[in-house]
């Protein structure tokens, strides 16, 4: 047998060369040319059904599928609610004790919002639809109709219908059902007028018929929402609550055709997981196309959206109505959005830098790689992600992070004088500066008070700010010292850690969650704080259940918790400080179970106030009497940073938006460009290998034939 080496190396070497496209692609399918976005997730959404789900990981989808009445205006800032479906923000009269329309102040008993939606808005197709001579075609399945469907796609026959109030009103219906666990339910039992008296009437069918699905359609309405026509409904408040226009622009508030509800409940289809929580239906954008929350999740331009335009900054309101200056700019601009799960940060932030995720947040681990302080102190990318044409984006979230005390407690608990100083003295000791630095990495600002920044009220320490733990010394923010913080702990009677009463050392405890390395350092940090003021402090770390056991029991001390704003208004910030909302006394959120009348007292008058000078001076009281009792150690607003490619346009920071997808736009060319010189394989290592496996071939086969000489003298 012949062997040509020559020509082995040389196919060898153009089969290795003859593609320039890279070989480390995640991305199976030949997806050149396509307008797609590449983005990932870590964790997969629980609930895609917008009456249960209440996370920022599934609105990260929902809020692309499905539209309430009202959206965030993308560019503005503070932030504006504008028409999403809705022809116009809400006409809303004032109504006496008799629901009639009353301009005297003093007769106002209700509020009522008058809601439109525009015409001609239609559902993506889905198989809830479908209808052949007058019926519906899948609403009655059977195990033979079902016996070769297995996902949603499987059915092929769809269609789609028209938006209309029915839909919206038969949401608030669903939101009373019980069995759908409405995180939201509590709060509108509180204003919408009839919705608890319905939730009790479902509470009392599904009781009758625990083994059947109940039709809204057939049951009664809830008397504080009617139906005017098919484009007008209206919604009664029991009391005045501004905020409650904030509510309309939640997914909670997201239409809801009946049909579909009813397709998703029959028992047959929740057998194959083909429920609402899996395939969302919407008239937004997009729709799901592919859930596969263990490898990835597709969504798909819905072809019924009727488009909007790009927002502007010269928009504007004028009689209620939405007047875009753009024209021409519809949107979506992108075709289709693959999010690929990546539970490990090295992974996720490599394929960032190769150009395959088009977005990416920085993880500690990558801060370093990715950002650089200057001179002057400021934040910039370096130079490695400048020359990839790498943006960074920044912006505070409307959030805040505190150490709470709980105040049932008889240590740092109460209202006495005692008890006061000794949790003021702890607040003067927590170096939150030095927490951000080490911890977050500089990506933070020490809070003041409860209210984050772009909120109204909101105090940011050069006009106003925390007198009780800083001063102002030359027009510059001064923490008050450590040497102040021990002679509050001497007034309160614990002079050099010792108890005057016991004398014994103050011992406290603090209840953590979590474990790891990054766990035990910030618990290491945190007891070096209180020994500046010689508090011993016991940590003690449990599961977020246990935890969670312990804050509604009331057997935790000292604890570290966190809120984000569901809307931009200080009384959802402020409101975790009202005591009726107690962890304890009443399962709500303010997780210390403070308690003042004073405060109590402006936070009635105040939560239900449009924002005015008036407003803002009750808001200032509040701050001063939370800021001398401090029920909290105010600890910081975390910054959000993102990364972005260049390729990717319209990237704005808005952190009470959630529908944003439709907004990017992608220069598909740039991207594929930059992708082959960032992957371009280098062979020279393989070239290498091969030369050297040729020529052990070759050496071998000379030696074979110097042999077979041999043996031939032989």
């Amino acid at each position: 047998m012949s062997i040509n080496f020559k020509n082995i190396f040389f196919l060898s070497i153009f089969l290795i060369g003859c593609s320039d496209n890279p070989l480390n692609s995640p991305y199976s399918e030949n997806t050149t040319g396509e307008n797609i976005l590449y983005s990932s997730f870590q964790e997969r959404p629980k609930h895609l059904d917008p009456v249960r789900s209440y996370s920022s990981n599934e609105y990260a989808f929902l809020a692309q599928i499905y539209e309430p009445l009202f959206q965030y205006h993308y560019l503005k800032k503070p932030y504006e609610l504008i028409p999403l479906t809705a022809s116009k923000l809400p006409d809303i009269k004032y109504l006496n004790n008799e629901l009639k329309i009353t301009k005297n102040y003093n007769e106002v008993q209700y509020t009522k919002y008058i809601l439109n939606i525009k015409k001609g808005i239609l559902y993506q197709n889905h198989p809830a639809f479908y209808k052949e001579n007058g019926n519906y075609y899948y609403h009655a399945l059977s195990n033979k109709d079902l016996a070769n469907i297995n996902t949603l796609k499987d059915f092929k026959k769809e269609s789609t219908r028209e938006l209309i109030a029915d839909d919206y009103i038969y949401q608030i219906k669903r939101l009373a059902d019980n069995s759908n666990h409405s995180p939201i339910a509590g709060v509108m039992q509180e204003y919408i007028l009839g919705f608890n008296e319905y939730k009790e009437k479902l509470s009392n069918l599904e009781n009758q018929n625990s083994k059947d699905k109940i039709d809204f359609m057939k049951v009664n309405q809830i008397s504080g929402i009617k139906k005017i026509d098919n484009y007008t409904f209206s919604i009664i408040l029991k009391k005045q609550y501004p905020q409650f226009v904030y509510w309309l622009a939640m997914p909670f508030f997201s239409p809801m055709p009946w049909e579909a509800d009813l397709f998703y409940n029959q028992k047959i289809l929740k057998n194959k997981n083909i429920t609402l929580n899996w395939y969302p239906i919407g008239t937004g954008p997009f729709k799901l196309t592919e859930n596969n929350p263990n490898l990835r999740m597709v969504l798909k331009k819905n072809e019924n959206f009727r488009g909007e335009v790009y927002p502007s900054l010269k928009d504007k309101i004028e009689n209620k109505k939405l007047i875009s200056i753009n024209k021409e700019k519809v949107i979506p601009f992108i075709d289709k959005a693959i999010f690929s799960l990546e539970k490990e940060q090295i992974p996720r932030w490599n394929k960032f830098l190769q150009g395959y995720y088009d977005n990416s947040g920085i993880a500690s681990d990558n801060y370093d790689q990715a950002v650089s302080l200057d001179s002057s102190g400021d934040i910039s990318l370096t130079e490695e992600l400048e020359s990839k044409g790498i943006h960074l984006s920044m912006a505070t979230a409307a959030s805040t992070y505190y150490i709470g005390f709980n105040m049932l407690d008889n240590t740092v608990g109460g209202n006495s004088v005692r008890s006061k100083y000794l949790r003021q003295a702890i607040s003067l000791a927590i170096d939150y500066e030095e927490y951000i630095s080490i911890f977050t990495n500089g990506r933070g600002i020490v809070a003041q008070s409860p209210i984050p920044p772009g909120i109204f009220g909101y105090q940011d320490g050069i006009k106003k700010y925390n007198q009780t733990l800083f001063n102002m010394n030359n027009q510059r923010l001064v923490k008050k010292t450590i040497r102040d913080a021990k002679l509050l702990m001497k007034k309160a009677g614990y002079e050099n850690g010792i108890d005057i009463n016991t004398g014994k050392p103050l011992v406290l405890y603090f209840e953590a969650t979590g474990a790891g390395a990054d766990t035990y350092s910030f618990l290491n940090w945190l007891r070096k704080q209180f020994k500046k003021i010689d508090i011993q402090l016991v940590t003690r770390v449990t599961d977020y259940n246990r935890f969670q056991e312990k804050m509604i029991n009331g057997t935790g001390q000292i604890f570290q918790w966190g809120w984000n704003a569901d809307y931009p208004d200080p009384e959802n910030f402020l409101f975790l400080l009202y005591s009726k909302n107690g962890k304890v006394n009443y399962s709500g959120e303010n997780a210390a179970n403070y308690n003042s009348e004073a405060f109590d007292e402006l936070f009635i008058k105040m939560k239900n106030m449009k924002n005015s000078p008036r407003r803002e001076k009750i808001i200032d009281k509040m701050l001063s009497i939370i800021q001398e009792d401090c029920p909290w150690i105010w600890g910081f607003h975390p910054k959000s940073f993102s990364l972005s490619h260049g390729w990717v346009q319209n990237v704005e920071s808005n952190l009470m938006a959630n529908n944003t997808l439709k907004y990017k736009k992608i220069s598909i060319k740039e991207r594929e460009g930059n992708i082959k010189i960032w992957n371009k394989a280098n062979f020279t290592l393989l070239y290498v290998l091969l030369f050297l496996f040729i020529s052990l071939i070759v050496s071998v086969f000379i030696m074979i034939k110097k042999k077979d000489k041999e043996k031939a003298y032989d």
